[in-house]
């Protein structure tokens, strides 16, 4: 189940949609900004449920 989420960018602060596979469980993985294109680490937590409980971004090397 893909869920839409709007992240800030840690780099630039510009917000933008990302599509998050629920059905994958947690995760964590790194998506390129669309306005500036730097890497941002991508961390979400998703319920047993397969709900989206949350999403947390940061610079890829903090």
């Amino acid at each position: 189940m893909l869920e839409s989420s709007r992240i800030e960018c840690p780099y630039c602060g510009e917000s933008f949609d990302i599509e998050i596979d629920c059905s994958a469980g947690s995760d964590q993985y790194v998506e390129d900004c669309q306005v500036c294109c730097q890497p941002v680490l991508v961390t979400t937590r998703v319920d047993p449920d397969g709900t989206l409980a949350g999403v947390s971004v940061s610079r890829e090397n903090d």
